[in-house]
């Protein structure tokens, strides 16, 4: 009689390929920034009426507190990309989909912050977006792999 154990999938030895060995090495030290980031996005919103003073920055969007609509803004970005990031490190299979649309949102983010804010909000001064040099890159790796990581 062939005794089956519990740990028996970790045992076989086969041919498996993992979901996360699909993403090159640079998204994957990324990933632990935005899951980094994405918590304490989360926490900032509910230590929130707390706090005096906190500054945040992403995509060219800056803050002083999450309380006003550019705080808001900023720890939504930080938050989904948090959440995209636990997807693609967790190899879940909507992840690369999020990726994909983390990806748009953040070059059209930062177009309108390079394009069209400083022109009109007084303030606001042109700047270029070097965000955008990874994004494409994200974006274009996210888009290479999906069917095979839709497909594990």
């Amino acid at each position: 009689m062939e005794e089956s154990s519990a740990f028996q999938e970790f045992e076989t030895k086969g041919n498996f390929t993992r979901r996360r060995n699909l993403l090159p090495l640079w998204i994957k030290i990324f990933l632990w920034f935005f899951l980094i980031g994405g918590s304490f996005a989360a926490i900032f919103l509910i230590i929130g009426p707390f706090l005096t003073k906190i500054d945040l920055s992403l995509y060219g969007i800056t803050a002083v507190h999450p309380y006003t609509v550019p705080g808001i803004i900023t720890t939504l970005l930080l938050i989904y990309k948090g959440i995209v990031a636990y997807g693609l490190w967790f190899e879940q299979k909507w992840a690369v989909q999020a990726a994909i649309i983390d990806a748009i949102t953040g070059i059209a983010v930062c177009i309108i912050m390079m394009v069209i804010v400083p022109f009109t909000v007084p303030n606001i001064s042109f700047t270029i977006r070097l965000e955008l040099i990874p994004l494409y890159f994200y974006l274009v790796k996210m888009r290479e792999i999906k069917s095979t990581w839709e497909n594990l």
